[in-house]
């Protein structure tokens, strides 16, 4: 599993609001982790677990840390590929920690600032991934990078992500499509001025764009770039929720 998005967690300044606000913008359900003494809440599709929220830590407030989606990557060893990731100009958040039960994490860093987390597992593989396109499922995931050249090189070198193929987006620079095993995992370019910071992005798989969309509108949230079709025949919105954390939607339908 080293090198894949294994969970996504929404880190968020009001969790009550935020599960609200997913529940009626995407569809999905609730349930609490049962992890004794964390405050965390996991989001579900058909009781099968896709992603979590929890309250922003106040280190990473203080840190002026926003609202924002975090993606987990499999590891084999997260202590040791914490350390090479500062090696290779990356920082360390959250040193390496355990979850009894569960496995080992650590929240990192990239050398542009762009978030994310390093998990291992206790034990045994994780559920298989659901057939592309299922609703609430992840569907892609998106780097925005202060060099997109430089970023996929430091995550080619940190997971074994491969170059699968180059897209010209013109005034938007190249597209880098990466995965595993022949398996396309997301892309990788260079943020447009109007994105402040490098992060990454999560599309979320839904029915069709437009009514999705009117869903967020309607539970508060949005929508602030799209819709646009893109390679493939499929739509995309990106959006914002109410506490100010950036997602995004896909669908086969308008």
């Amino acid at each position: 599993m080293q090198g894949r998005f294994i969970w996504y967690e929404l880190m968020t300044t009001d969790t009550d609001a935020a599960t609200d606000f997913y529940r009626g913008g995407i569809g999905w359900e609730t349930q609490d982790s049962g992890v004794v003494g964390m405050n965390y809440t996991m989001f579900t599709v058909a009781g099968r677990p896709v992603s979590g929220t929890m309250e922003l830590p106040q280190t990473a407030r203080s840190m002026g840390m926003p609202p924002q989606w975090l993606g987990y990557i499999a590891v084999d060893d997260v202590d040791t590929l914490a350390a090479d990731i500062v090696i290779a100009g990356g920082v360390v958040h959250r040193a390496a920690a355990d979850i009894p039960g569960i496995g080992r994490f650590a929240i990192v860093g990239d050398p542009d600032g762009a978030t994310f987390a390093l998990f291992q597992a206790d034990g045994g593989d994780p559920p298989p991934e659901a057939p592309m396109g299922t609703p609430g499922h992840i569907g892609w995931r998106e780097l925005y990078a202060e060099n997109a050249e430089g970023a996929f090189a430091f995550y080619r070198q940190a997971f074994g992500w491969q170059l699968h193929r180059e897209m010209d987006m013109k005034d938007g620079g190249v597209y880098r499509i990466f995965g595993l095993d022949g398996q396309d995992l997301g892309g990788i370019m260079t943020r447009p001025p109007s994105m402040r910071y490098p992060l990454w992005t999560f599309y979320f798989n839904v029915d069709a764009i437009d009514a999705a969309s009117e869903r967020v509108r309607a539970a508060g949230g949005q929508v602030v770039f799209g819709p646009m079709e893109v390679p493939g025949n499929i739509w995309i919105v990106q959006c914002v929720d109410p506490q100010g954390a950036l997602f995004a939607l896909t669908a086969a339908r308008r």
